[in-house]
Protein backbone atom coordinates (compact mmCIF):
# COMPACT_ATOMS: atom_id res chain seq x y z
CA UNK A 1 0.00 0.00 0.00
CA UNK A 2 0.99 3.95 -0.34
CA UNK A 3 0.43 4.53 3.36
CA UNK A 4 3.19 4.32 6.12
CA UNK A 5 2.97 0.89 8.08
CA UNK A 6 1.89 1.87 12.00
CA UNK A 7 3.68 -0.48 14.14
CA UNK A 8 1.18 -3.07 15.96
CA UNK A 9 1.63 -2.19 19.46
CA UNK A 10 0.61 2.05 18.53
CA UNK A 11 -2.27 0.86 16.66
CA UNK A 12 -4.00 0.11 19.43
CA UNK A 13 -4.33 3.43 21.24
CA UNK A 14 -5.98 5.12 18.55
CA UNK A 15 -8.75 2.21 17.99
CA UNK A 16 -9.07 2.45 22.14
CA UNK A 17 -9.76 6.39 21.91
CA UNK A 18 -12.15 6.06 19.25
CA UNK A 19 -13.96 2.93 21.21
CA UNK A 20 -13.82 5.77 24.51
CA UNK A 21 -15.81 8.36 22.37
CA UNK A 22 -18.41 5.75 21.27
CA UNK A 23 -18.98 4.33 24.97
CA UNK A 24 -19.40 8.00 26.71
CA UNK A 25 -21.68 8.62 23.60
CA UNK A 26 -20.14 11.28 21.55
CA UNK A 27 -21.38 9.47 18.23
CA UNK A 28 -24.73 10.69 19.38
CA UNK A 29 -23.99 14.28 18.52
CA UNK A 30 -20.52 13.83 16.38
CA UNK A 31 -19.81 11.26 13.82
CA UNK A 32 -16.59 8.70 14.45
CA UNK A 33 -13.87 7.38 11.92
CA UNK A 34 -15.99 3.92 12.08
CA UNK A 35 -15.70 0.93 9.31
CA UNK A 36 -19.47 -0.22 8.59
CA UNK A 37 -19.75 -3.39 7.07
CA UNK A 38 -22.76 -4.04 4.77
CA UNK A 39 -23.78 -6.50 2.44
CA UNK A 40 -27.02 -7.93 0.35
CA UNK A 41 -28.61 -10.49 2.33
CA UNK A 42 -26.50 -14.00 2.54
CA UNK A 43 -23.30 -12.17 0.51
CA UNK A 44 -21.45 -13.99 3.32
CA UNK A 45 -21.44 -11.24 5.62
CA UNK A 46 -21.50 -12.80 8.93
CA UNK A 47 -18.78 -15.27 8.10
CA UNK A 48 -16.53 -13.12 6.93
CA UNK A 49 -16.88 -11.09 10.67
CA UNK A 50 -17.10 -14.58 12.34
CA UNK A 51 -13.53 -14.92 10.82
CA UNK A 52 -12.32 -12.08 11.61
CA UNK A 53 -13.59 -12.22 15.18
CA UNK A 54 -12.99 -15.77 15.88
CA UNK A 55 -16.55 -16.12 17.40
CA UNK A 56 -19.92 -17.49 15.90
CA UNK A 57 -22.36 -14.45 15.24
CA UNK A 58 -25.81 -15.52 14.54
CA UNK A 59 -26.49 -16.69 11.07
CA UNK A 60 -29.04 -18.18 8.77
CA UNK A 61 -31.12 -16.97 5.36
CA UNK A 62 -33.00 -14.02 6.62
CA UNK A 63 -32.40 -11.07 8.48
CA UNK A 64 -29.43 -12.15 10.95
CA UNK A 65 -28.31 -8.48 12.14
CA UNK A 66 -31.14 -6.68 13.14
CA UNK A 67 -29.50 -3.66 15.13
CA UNK A 68 -26.78 -1.83 14.20
CA UNK A 69 -23.54 -3.93 15.90
CA UNK A 70 -20.58 -2.68 16.86
CA UNK A 71 -17.89 -5.64 17.16
CA UNK A 72 -14.58 -4.01 19.31
CA UNK A 73 -11.69 -6.95 18.87
CA UNK A 74 -9.03 -6.33 21.24
CA UNK A 75 -5.59 -8.43 21.12
CA UNK A 76 -4.62 -9.65 24.37
CA UNK A 77 -1.13 -11.06 25.25
CA UNK A 78 -1.70 -12.07 28.26
CA UNK A 79 -4.07 -13.47 31.50
CA UNK A 80 -6.84 -13.84 28.80
CA UNK A 81 -7.94 -16.78 26.96
CA UNK A 82 -10.84 -15.28 25.22
CA UNK A 83 -13.65 -12.83 27.09
CA UNK A 84 -16.65 -11.09 25.80
CA UNK A 85 -18.80 -8.11 27.51
CA UNK A 86 -22.10 -7.23 25.73
CA UNK A 87 -24.07 -3.82 26.20
CA UNK A 88 -26.79 -2.14 25.10
CA UNK A 89 -28.59 0.74 26.96
CA UNK A 90 -28.22 0.55 30.27
CA UNK A 91 -27.02 -3.24 30.30
CA UNK A 92 -24.01 -5.05 30.42
CA UNK A 93 -23.22 -8.71 30.30
CA UNK A 94 -19.76 -10.15 31.06
CA UNK A 95 -19.37 -13.84 30.06
CA UNK A 96 -16.00 -16.67 28.79
CA UNK A 97 -17.84 -18.89 26.80
CA UNK A 98 -17.84 -17.82 23.38
CA UNK A 99 -20.18 -20.22 22.40
CA UNK A 100 -22.92 -18.02 23.77
CA UNK A 101 -22.44 -14.97 21.49
CA UNK A 102 -24.81 -16.17 19.26
CA UNK A 103 -27.83 -16.59 21.86
CA UNK A 104 -26.91 -13.40 24.22
CA UNK A 105 -27.00 -11.20 20.90
CA UNK A 106 -29.92 -12.52 19.41
CA UNK A 107 -31.76 -11.53 23.58
CA UNK A 108 -30.31 -8.38 22.60
CA UNK A 109 -32.00 -8.27 19.48
CA UNK A 110 -35.23 -9.24 20.32
CA UNK A 111 -35.34 -6.73 23.32
CA UNK A 112 -34.41 -3.50 21.69
CA UNK A 113 -36.10 -4.85 17.93
CA UNK A 114 -38.87 -6.95 19.35
CA UNK A 115 -39.10 -10.63 18.93
CA UNK A 116 -39.32 -11.59 14.93
CA UNK A 117 -37.62 -9.94 11.57
CA UNK A 118 -38.12 -6.29 12.77
CA UNK A 119 -34.97 -4.04 12.62
CA UNK A 120 -34.31 -0.91 15.13
CA UNK A 121 -31.42 1.54 14.77
CA UNK A 122 -30.15 1.07 18.65
CA UNK A 123 -26.65 0.16 18.90
CA UNK A 124 -25.38 -3.08 20.29
CA UNK A 125 -21.74 -3.26 21.79
CA UNK A 126 -19.82 -6.87 21.97
CA UNK A 127 -16.09 -6.05 23.21
CA UNK A 128 -13.90 -9.33 22.12
CA UNK A 129 -10.69 -9.81 24.35
CA UNK A 130 -8.46 -12.53 22.77
CA UNK A 131 -4.66 -13.78 21.59
CA UNK A 132 -6.46 -14.59 18.72
CA UNK A 133 -7.57 -11.64 17.47
CA UNK A 134 -6.56 -8.40 15.36
CA UNK A 135 -6.93 -4.99 16.89
CA UNK A 136 -10.34 -3.60 14.86
CA UNK A 137 -13.54 -2.04 15.56
CA UNK A 138 -16.42 -2.30 12.92
CA UNK A 139 -19.87 -1.97 12.85
CA UNK A 140 -21.84 -4.65 10.86
CA UNK A 141 -25.55 -3.51 9.84
CA UNK A 142 -28.57 -5.41 8.94
CA UNK A 143 -28.29 -7.25 5.38
CA UNK A 144 -30.23 -5.58 2.74
CA UNK A 145 -33.14 -7.49 1.69
CA UNK A 146 -34.84 -7.44 -1.49
CA UNK A 147 -38.20 -9.20 -1.06
CA UNK A 148 -39.86 -9.42 2.59
CA UNK A 149 -40.42 -12.74 4.34
CA UNK A 150 -43.08 -13.22 6.53
CA UNK A 151 -44.04 -11.09 9.10
CA UNK A 152 -41.63 -8.32 8.01
CA UNK A 153 -43.33 -5.05 7.39
CA UNK A 154 -43.84 -4.29 3.48
CA UNK A 155 -41.50 -1.41 3.56
CA UNK A 156 -38.60 -3.54 4.86
CA UNK A 157 -35.72 -2.70 2.50
CA UNK A 158 -36.26 1.14 2.95
CA UNK A 159 -36.22 0.73 6.38
CA UNK A 160 -32.50 -1.21 5.73
CA UNK A 161 -31.44 1.50 3.50
CA UNK A 162 -32.19 3.87 5.88
CA UNK A 163 -30.57 2.46 8.82
CA UNK A 164 -27.70 1.94 6.59
CA UNK A 165 -27.19 4.77 4.82
CA UNK A 166 -27.08 6.88 8.29
CA UNK A 167 -23.97 5.21 8.81
CA UNK A 168 -21.87 5.05 5.32
CA UNK A 169 -23.31 8.48 4.17
CA UNK A 170 -20.59 10.18 6.78
CA UNK A 171 -17.49 11.24 5.35
CA UNK A 172 -15.88 9.66 8.58
CA UNK A 173 -17.20 5.49 8.12
CA UNK A 174 -14.82 3.73 5.71
CA UNK A 175 -17.41 1.44 3.70
CA UNK A 176 -16.65 -2.22 3.80
CA UNK A 177 -18.75 -3.81 1.18
CA UNK A 178 -18.97 -7.31 0.94
CA UNK A 179 -19.96 -9.00 -2.30
CA UNK A 180 -19.95 -13.06 -3.33
CA UNK A 181 -17.89 -13.58 -6.23
CA UNK A 182 -20.84 -15.51 -7.55
CA UNK A 183 -23.01 -13.05 -8.23
CA UNK A 184 -22.92 -10.48 -10.77
CA UNK A 185 -20.97 -7.72 -9.00
CA UNK A 186 -23.02 -4.96 -10.52
CA UNK A 187 -26.13 -5.97 -9.35
CA UNK A 188 -25.37 -6.07 -5.50
CA UNK A 189 -27.29 -3.43 -4.06
CA UNK A 190 -24.57 -3.06 -1.19
CA UNK A 191 -22.03 -1.61 -4.04
CA UNK A 192 -24.56 0.60 -5.22
CA UNK A 193 -25.20 2.48 -2.49
CA UNK A 194 -21.56 2.80 -1.07
CA UNK A 195 -20.90 4.20 -4.79
CA UNK A 196 -24.20 6.77 -4.24
CA UNK A 197 -22.50 7.93 -1.05
CA UNK A 198 -18.57 7.76 -2.08
CA UNK A 199 -18.69 7.97 -6.00
CA UNK A 200 -15.22 7.85 -6.04
CA UNK A 201 -14.43 4.99 -3.78
CA UNK A 202 -12.14 7.07 -1.66
CA UNK A 203 -13.69 5.34 1.20
CA UNK A 204 -14.85 2.36 0.12
CA UNK A 205 -12.68 -1.41 0.23
CA UNK A 206 -14.62 -4.45 -1.02
CA UNK A 207 -14.41 -7.71 0.57
CA UNK A 208 -15.19 -10.57 -2.37
CA UNK A 209 -16.61 -13.88 -0.51
CA UNK A 210 -17.22 -17.59 -1.61
CA UNK A 211 -14.63 -17.87 -4.51
CA UNK A 212 -14.77 -21.34 -4.41
CA UNK A 213 -18.54 -21.40 -5.74
CA UNK A 214 -17.76 -19.21 -8.94
CA UNK A 215 -18.82 -20.47 -12.68
CA UNK A 216 -15.91 -22.09 -14.83
CA UNK A 217 -14.67 -19.35 -16.97
CA UNK A 218 -15.47 -16.17 -15.02
CA UNK A 219 -11.86 -16.41 -12.71
CA UNK A 220 -10.59 -14.03 -15.49
CA UNK A 221 -13.24 -11.25 -15.59
CA UNK A 222 -13.04 -12.08 -11.08
CA UNK A 223 -9.52 -11.41 -11.23
CA UNK A 224 -9.91 -8.13 -12.86
CA UNK A 225 -12.25 -6.80 -10.28
CA UNK A 226 -10.27 -7.42 -7.34
CA UNK A 227 -6.92 -5.98 -9.32
CA UNK A 228 -9.10 -2.86 -9.34
CA UNK A 229 -9.78 -2.72 -12.85
CA UNK A 230 -13.98 -3.20 -13.10
CA UNK A 231 -15.22 -1.11 -10.08
CA UNK A 232 -12.00 1.01 -8.76
CA UNK A 233 -12.40 1.65 -5.47
CA UNK A 234 -9.48 3.55 -3.81
CA UNK A 235 -9.33 1.19 -0.98
CA UNK A 236 -9.36 -2.33 -3.47
CA UNK A 237 -10.46 -5.33 -2.62
CA UNK A 238 -9.85 -8.41 -1.13
CA UNK A 239 -11.28 -11.94 -1.36
CA UNK A 240 -11.90 -13.97 1.26
CA UNK A 241 -12.92 -18.01 1.61
CA UNK A 242 -14.35 -18.34 4.83
CA UNK A 243 -15.81 -21.77 6.34
CA UNK A 244 -18.98 -22.92 4.49
CA UNK A 245 -22.16 -24.66 6.22
CA UNK A 246 -20.90 -28.05 5.64
CA UNK A 247 -17.64 -27.34 7.88
CA UNK A 248 -19.07 -25.50 10.47
CA UNK A 249 -21.44 -28.71 10.78
CA UNK A 250 -18.14 -30.74 10.98
CA UNK A 251 -17.14 -28.20 13.48
CA UNK A 252 -13.95 -27.11 11.28
CA UNK A 253 -11.84 -24.85 14.15
CA UNK A 254 -11.06 -21.28 12.89
CA UNK A 255 -7.57 -21.85 12.67
CA UNK A 256 -8.13 -24.78 10.58
CA UNK A 257 -10.29 -22.86 7.90
CA UNK A 258 -7.59 -20.64 8.14
CA UNK A 259 -5.35 -23.12 6.66
CA UNK A 260 -7.78 -24.45 4.02
CA UNK A 261 -8.72 -21.06 2.92
CA UNK A 262 -4.59 -20.48 2.62
CA UNK A 263 -4.23 -23.87 1.03
CA UNK A 264 -7.35 -22.99 -1.53
CA UNK A 265 -5.28 -19.83 -2.69
CA UNK A 266 -2.16 -21.82 -3.01
CA UNK A 267 -3.91 -24.40 -5.57
CA UNK A 268 -6.13 -22.24 -7.39
CA UNK A 269 -4.51 -21.36 -10.89
CA UNK A 270 -6.14 -17.66 -11.03
CA UNK A 271 -6.77 -16.68 -7.92
CA UNK A 272 -2.70 -17.76 -6.60
CA UNK A 273 -1.60 -14.16 -7.52
CA UNK A 274 -3.27 -12.54 -5.07
CA UNK A 275 -1.45 -14.10 -2.07
CA UNK A 276 1.75 -12.25 -3.06
CA UNK A 277 -0.40 -9.21 -3.78
CA UNK A 278 -1.47 -9.02 -0.41
CA UNK A 279 -5.28 -9.32 -1.83
CA UNK A 280 -6.36 -12.49 -0.70
CA UNK A 281 -7.04 -14.16 2.88
CA UNK A 282 -8.55 -13.13 5.70
CA UNK A 283 -5.43 -12.31 8.03
CA UNK A 284 -5.10 -10.10 4.97
CA UNK A 285 -8.11 -8.35 5.36
CA UNK A 286 -7.92 -8.05 9.26
CA UNK A 287 -4.38 -5.92 8.33
CA UNK A 288 -5.79 -3.97 5.43
CA UNK A 289 -8.64 -2.90 7.50
CA UNK A 290 -6.60 -2.14 10.66
CA UNK A 291 -4.42 -0.08 9.01
CA UNK A 292 -7.04 2.09 7.35
CA UNK A 293 -8.86 2.43 10.27
CA UNK A 294 -5.90 3.77 12.00
CA UNK A 295 -5.10 5.83 9.19
CA UNK A 296 -8.30 7.31 9.16
CA UNK A 297 -8.41 7.94 13.00
CA UNK A 298 -5.56 10.06 12.76
CA UNK A 299 -6.74 12.10 9.74
CA UNK A 300 -9.69 12.48 11.55
CA UNK A 301 -8.68 13.48 14.44
CA UNK A 302 -7.68 17.59 14.73
CA UNK A 303 -11.14 18.22 12.84
CA UNK A 304 -12.48 15.86 15.83
CA UNK A 305 -11.13 17.96 18.47
CA UNK A 306 -12.28 21.34 16.98
CA UNK A 307 -15.55 19.67 16.36
CA UNK A 308 -15.99 19.00 20.31
CA UNK A 309 -14.85 22.20 21.33
CA UNK A 310 -17.26 24.19 19.11
CA UNK A 311 -20.38 21.63 20.55
CA UNK A 312 -19.11 22.61 24.16
CA UNK A 313 -19.83 26.36 23.25
CA UNK A 314 -22.51 25.95 21.84
CA UNK A 315 -23.83 23.29 24.48
CA UNK A 316 -22.50 25.61 26.93
CA UNK A 317 -25.12 28.48 25.03
CA UNK A 318 -28.20 26.56 25.14
CA UNK A 319 -27.60 25.82 28.69
CA UNK A 320 -27.47 29.84 29.85
CA UNK A 321 -30.68 29.76 27.74
CA UNK A 322 -31.97 27.16 29.67
CA UNK A 323 -30.43 28.58 32.83
CA UNK A 324 -29.73 26.64 36.21
CA UNK A 325 -33.33 26.52 36.79
CA UNK A 326 -35.10 26.53 40.10
CA UNK A 327 -33.67 25.53 43.23
CA UNK A 328 -35.12 22.77 45.25
CA UNK A 329 -35.50 23.91 48.73
CA UNK A 330 -38.69 26.69 49.79
CA UNK A 331 -35.82 29.27 50.97
CA UNK A 332 -33.79 29.31 47.56
CA UNK A 333 -37.05 28.31 45.95
CA UNK A 334 -39.13 32.07 46.66
CA UNK A 335 -35.48 33.83 46.31
CA UNK A 336 -35.07 32.76 42.88
CA UNK A 337 -39.14 33.30 42.32
CA UNK A 338 -38.12 37.12 43.41
CA UNK A 339 -35.11 37.52 41.53
CA UNK A 340 -37.15 35.76 38.33
CA UNK A 341 -39.64 38.73 38.92
CA UNK A 342 -37.54 41.87 39.39
CA UNK A 343 -36.03 40.79 36.34
CA UNK A 344 -39.28 40.60 34.67
CA UNK A 345 -39.91 44.10 36.40
CA UNK A 346 -36.63 46.13 35.24
CA UNK A 347 -37.05 44.71 31.08
CA UNK A 348 -40.35 46.32 31.88
CA UNK A 349 -39.77 49.27 32.82
CA UNK A 350 -37.08 49.72 30.65
CA UNK A 351 -39.25 49.15 27.81
CA UNK A 352 -41.57 51.47 28.66
CA UNK A 353 -38.89 54.18 29.20
CA UNK A 354 -37.58 53.76 25.96
CA UNK A 355 -33.81 52.31 27.88
CA UNK A 356 -34.21 48.64 26.41
CA UNK A 357 -35.02 47.68 22.53
CA UNK A 358 -36.00 44.31 21.74
CA UNK A 359 -36.51 43.24 18.24
CA UNK A 360 -37.65 46.35 16.82
CA UNK A 361 -37.31 50.14 18.38
CA UNK A 362 -40.90 50.30 20.77
CA UNK A 363 -40.22 54.34 20.57
CA UNK A 364 -39.91 54.39 17.10
CA UNK A 365 -42.92 52.16 16.02
CA UNK A 366 -45.05 54.40 17.80
CA UNK A 367 -43.32 57.61 16.17
CA UNK A 368 -44.19 56.41 13.17
CA UNK A 369 -48.04 55.88 14.16
CA UNK A 370 -48.07 59.11 15.78
CA UNK A 371 -47.09 60.71 12.60
CA UNK A 372 -49.90 58.65 10.49
CA UNK A 373 -52.08 60.26 13.09
CA UNK A 374 -50.90 63.86 12.55
CA UNK A 375 -51.37 63.12 8.92
CA UNK A 376 -54.48 61.98 9.18
CA UNK A 377 -55.60 65.00 11.20
CA UNK A 378 -54.33 67.38 8.93
CA UNK A 379 -55.76 65.65 6.27
CA UNK A 380 -59.49 65.43 7.51
CA UNK A 381 -59.49 69.06 7.92
CA UNK A 382 -63.01 70.21 6.56
CA UNK A 383 -63.55 72.93 4.37
CA UNK A 384 -66.42 75.19 6.32
CA UNK A 385 -66.62 77.67 3.40
CA UNK A 386 -69.30 75.51 2.43
CA UNK A 387 -70.94 75.99 5.56
CA UNK A 388 -74.47 77.51 4.41
CA UNK A 389 -75.39 81.12 6.24
CA UNK A 390 -78.92 79.10 7.19
CA UNK A 391 -77.00 76.92 9.54
CA UNK A 392 -75.74 79.52 11.54
CA UNK A 393 -78.16 82.14 12.13
CA UNK A 394 -77.02 86.01 13.51
CA UNK A 395 -78.26 87.14 16.86
CA UNK A 396 -75.85 89.38 19.67
CA UNK A 397 -78.21 89.24 21.95
CA UNK A 398 -77.69 85.51 22.81
CA UNK A 399 -74.05 86.09 23.02
CA UNK A 400 -73.31 84.13 25.72
CA UNK A 401 -70.05 81.76 26.81
CA UNK A 402 -69.68 81.93 22.74
CA UNK A 403 -66.72 82.51 21.87
CA UNK A 404 -65.72 86.67 20.12
CA UNK A 405 -67.38 86.93 16.63
CA UNK A 406 -70.21 84.22 17.16
CA UNK A 407 -73.65 84.67 17.32
CA UNK A 408 -76.57 81.49 17.71
CA UNK A 409 -73.78 79.60 19.66
CA UNK A 410 -75.54 76.42 19.99
CA UNK A 411 -75.15 75.97 16.07
CA UNK A 412 -71.83 76.87 16.33
CA UNK A 413 -71.11 73.72 18.82
CA UNK A 414 -73.18 71.53 16.81
CA UNK A 415 -71.09 71.81 13.82
CA UNK A 416 -67.78 71.98 15.15
CA UNK A 417 -69.09 68.79 17.35
CA UNK A 418 -70.41 66.64 14.20
CA UNK A 419 -66.43 66.89 12.85
CA UNK A 420 -64.54 66.77 15.98
CA UNK A 421 -66.61 63.34 16.33
CA UNK A 422 -65.45 62.15 12.91
CA UNK A 423 -62.16 61.62 14.56
CA UNK A 424 -63.06 59.17 16.91
CA UNK A 425 -63.26 56.23 15.45
CA UNK A 426 -59.75 56.78 13.68
CA UNK A 427 -58.58 57.46 17.25
CA UNK A 428 -59.32 54.66 18.23
CA UNK A 429 -57.83 52.60 15.06
CA UNK A 430 -54.71 54.42 16.48
CA UNK A 431 -55.06 53.17 20.08
CA UNK A 432 -55.86 49.43 18.24
CA UNK A 433 -52.41 49.61 16.70
CA UNK A 434 -50.26 50.89 19.66
CA UNK A 435 -52.15 48.35 21.76
CA UNK A 436 -50.88 45.76 19.51
CA UNK A 437 -47.36 47.03 19.25
CA UNK A 438 -46.87 47.69 23.09
CA UNK A 439 -48.29 44.20 23.72
CA UNK A 440 -46.22 42.28 21.38
CA UNK A 441 -43.22 43.97 23.41
CA UNK A 442 -44.38 43.28 27.03
CA UNK A 443 -45.23 39.81 25.71
CA UNK A 444 -41.83 39.55 24.25
CA UNK A 445 -40.55 40.52 27.77
CA UNK A 446 -42.64 38.02 29.21
CA UNK A 447 -41.86 34.78 27.19
CA UNK A 448 -37.96 36.15 27.98
CA UNK A 449 -38.30 36.41 30.89
CA UNK A 450 -41.22 33.10 31.63
CA UNK A 451 -40.64 30.95 29.00
CA UNK A 452 -40.03 28.43 31.39
CA UNK A 453 -42.77 28.65 33.77
CA UNK A 454 -46.47 28.69 32.36
CA UNK A 455 -48.32 29.51 35.55
CA UNK A 456 -46.07 32.70 35.55
CA UNK A 457 -46.39 33.50 31.99
CA UNK A 458 -50.34 33.32 31.59
CA UNK A 459 -51.13 35.16 34.70
CA UNK A 460 -48.86 37.70 33.05
CA UNK A 461 -50.80 37.77 30.00
CA UNK A 462 -54.00 38.33 31.29
CA UNK A 463 -52.71 41.61 32.97
CA UNK A 464 -51.53 43.54 30.21
CA UNK A 465 -54.88 45.96 29.96
CA UNK A 466 -54.80 48.66 28.66
CA UNK A 467 -56.43 51.98 30.35
CA UNK A 468 -55.90 54.17 27.03
CA UNK A 469 -59.39 53.62 25.53
CA UNK A 470 -61.40 55.45 28.92
CA UNK A 471 -59.14 58.10 28.46
CA UNK A 472 -59.51 59.19 24.53
CA UNK A 473 -62.90 58.82 25.03
CA UNK A 474 -62.62 61.18 28.22
CA UNK A 475 -60.90 63.53 25.42
CA UNK A 476 -63.21 63.20 22.70
CA UNK A 477 -66.14 63.96 25.32
CA UNK A 478 -64.09 67.41 26.41
CA UNK A 479 -63.91 68.18 22.46
CA UNK A 480 -67.35 68.61 22.90
CA UNK A 481 -67.07 71.17 24.99
CA UNK A 482 -66.47 74.19 22.20
CA UNK A 483 -63.42 75.98 24.50
CA UNK A 484 -60.23 77.44 24.17
CA UNK A 485 -58.87 80.50 25.41
CA UNK A 486 -59.16 83.86 23.75
CA UNK A 487 -55.61 84.70 23.21
CA UNK A 488 -55.25 81.17 21.58
CA UNK A 489 -57.98 81.63 18.94
CA UNK A 490 -57.32 85.13 18.23
CA UNK A 491 -53.95 83.96 17.25
CA UNK A 492 -55.59 81.46 14.93
CA UNK A 493 -58.18 83.37 13.44
CA UNK A 494 -55.00 85.89 12.25
CA UNK A 495 -53.74 82.95 10.96
CA UNK A 496 -56.63 82.15 8.85
CA UNK A 497 -57.57 85.39 7.45
CA UNK A 498 -53.90 86.78 7.35
CA UNK A 499 -55.81 90.54 9.08
CA UNK A 500 -54.79 91.83 12.38
CA UNK A 501 -57.24 92.79 14.70
CA UNK A 502 -57.74 93.60 18.70
CA UNK A 503 -59.70 91.73 20.67
CA UNK A 504 -62.22 94.78 20.79
CA UNK A 505 -62.87 94.31 17.03
CA UNK A 506 -63.84 91.03 16.94
CA UNK A 507 -67.86 91.76 17.39
CA UNK A 508 -67.66 94.12 14.19
CA UNK A 509 -66.02 90.98 12.28
CA UNK A 510 -69.57 88.46 13.00
CA UNK A 511 -70.74 88.71 9.49
CA UNK A 512 -72.14 85.73 7.90
CA UNK A 513 -69.32 85.36 4.93
CA UNK A 514 -66.56 84.89 7.84
CA UNK A 515 -68.15 82.23 9.73
CA UNK A 516 -66.00 79.34 7.71
CA UNK A 517 -62.84 81.37 8.56
CA UNK A 518 -63.95 81.35 12.53
CA UNK A 519 -64.74 77.73 12.13
CA UNK A 520 -61.63 76.78 10.67
CA UNK A 521 -59.64 78.96 13.12
CA UNK A 522 -60.65 76.83 16.10
CA UNK A 523 -60.90 73.50 14.27
CA UNK A 524 -57.33 74.20 14.03
CA UNK A 525 -56.89 74.35 17.66
CA UNK A 526 -58.79 70.71 17.74
CA UNK A 527 -56.43 69.83 15.37
CA UNK A 528 -52.94 70.67 17.43
CA UNK A 529 -54.19 69.49 20.83
CA UNK A 530 -55.32 65.99 18.86
CA UNK A 531 -52.48 65.73 17.64
CA UNK A 532 -50.27 65.75 21.18
CA UNK A 533 -52.78 64.94 23.62
CA UNK A 534 -53.64 61.45 22.00
CA UNK A 535 -50.38 60.19 21.71
CA UNK A 536 -49.38 61.38 25.16
CA UNK A 537 -52.22 59.86 26.55
CA UNK A 538 -51.46 56.63 25.11
CA UNK A 539 -48.01 57.05 26.07
CA UNK A 540 -48.84 57.16 29.57
CA UNK A 541 -52.14 55.43 30.05
CA UNK A 542 -51.24 52.15 27.60
CA UNK A 543 -47.66 52.04 28.10
CA UNK A 544 -45.96 53.82 31.82
CA UNK A 545 -49.31 52.89 33.29
CA UNK A 546 -49.56 49.25 31.90
CA UNK A 547 -46.13 48.85 32.86
CA UNK A 548 -46.66 50.17 36.71
CA UNK A 549 -50.05 48.32 36.77
CA UNK A 550 -47.78 44.85 35.58
CA UNK A 551 -44.90 45.50 38.06
CA UNK A 552 -47.48 45.65 41.04
CA UNK A 553 -49.41 42.47 39.85
CA UNK A 554 -46.27 40.66 39.53
CA UNK A 555 -44.73 41.58 43.20
CA UNK A 556 -48.24 40.87 44.66
CA UNK A 557 -47.75 37.40 43.82
CA UNK A 558 -44.94 37.22 45.82
CA UNK A 559 -46.95 37.89 49.28
CA UNK A 560 -48.13 34.41 50.30
CA UNK A 561 -47.07 32.86 47.15
CA UNK A 562 -47.50 28.73 45.93
CA UNK A 563 -43.99 29.57 45.02
CA UNK A 564 -43.97 26.04 44.24
CA UNK A 565 -47.10 26.39 41.53
CA UNK A 566 -46.01 29.48 40.06
CA UNK A 567 -42.13 27.92 39.18
CA UNK A 568 -43.59 24.93 38.08
CA UNK A 569 -41.35 24.48 34.86
CA UNK A 570 -42.58 23.60 31.13
CA UNK A 571 -41.85 19.39 31.12
CA UNK A 572 -39.73 20.19 27.82
CA UNK A 573 -37.53 22.84 29.62
CA UNK A 574 -36.87 20.29 32.51
CA UNK A 575 -35.98 17.45 30.06
CA UNK A 576 -33.89 19.73 27.80
CA UNK A 577 -31.85 20.82 30.34
CA UNK A 578 -30.95 17.32 31.35
CA UNK A 579 -30.02 16.52 27.89
CA UNK A 580 -27.47 19.28 27.72
CA UNK A 581 -26.37 18.84 30.52
CA UNK A 582 -25.59 14.82 29.74
CA UNK A 583 -24.41 16.10 26.45
CA UNK A 584 -22.37 18.49 28.28
CA UNK A 585 -20.76 15.95 30.35
CA UNK A 586 -20.17 13.34 27.55
CA UNK A 587 -18.09 16.58 25.53
CA UNK A 588 -16.25 17.14 28.11
CA UNK A 589 -15.07 13.46 28.59
CA UNK A 590 -14.36 13.37 25.05
CA UNK A 591 -11.95 16.77 24.76
CA UNK A 592 -10.33 15.34 27.49
CA UNK A 593 -9.51 12.31 26.45
CA UNK A 594 -8.70 13.79 22.96
CA UNK A 595 -6.40 16.34 24.79
CA UNK A 596 -4.49 13.83 26.69
CA UNK A 597 -3.99 11.27 23.44
CA UNK A 598 -3.10 14.38 21.21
Amino acid sequence: GTHDETPQESIRPYIDLIDTLRSVGIHKDLALPTIAVIGDQSSGKSSVLEALSGIALPRGTGIVTRCPLELKLKKVTSGVNWKAVLSYREKKTEFVNSSLVESYIEQAQNELAGKGVGICDELITLEVMSPDVCDLTLIDLPGIARVPVNGQPEDIEKQIKRLITRYIEKQETINMVVVPCNTDIATTEALKMAQQVDPEGKRTVGILTKPDLIDRGTETKILDIVQNKTFPLRKGYIMVKCRGQHQINEKISLEEAAETERDFFQKHSFFRCLLNEDKATIKSLATKLTQNLVDHIKKSLPQLNEQIKKQLWDLRDDLKECEAGPPQDPKGAKLFLTETIMKFIDQIKSISTGELIIGENLYGQLRMEFKKWNDLLNNRKPSFNNSTEEEITFNQDFRGRELLGFSNYKMFEVVLQKHVATLKDPANNLLNVIKDIVIKQFTDVVNQCFQNYPVLLDITKVNIQEKAEKRISEQFAMEEMIFTQDPIYLKSLKEITKETFSEEQIPLFDKKCKYGEMLQAYFEIVVQRMADQLPMMITLFMLKQTAQLLSFDMLSLLDGANVSELLFEDSDVGKKRRDLHVRLERMRIGQEKISNFI
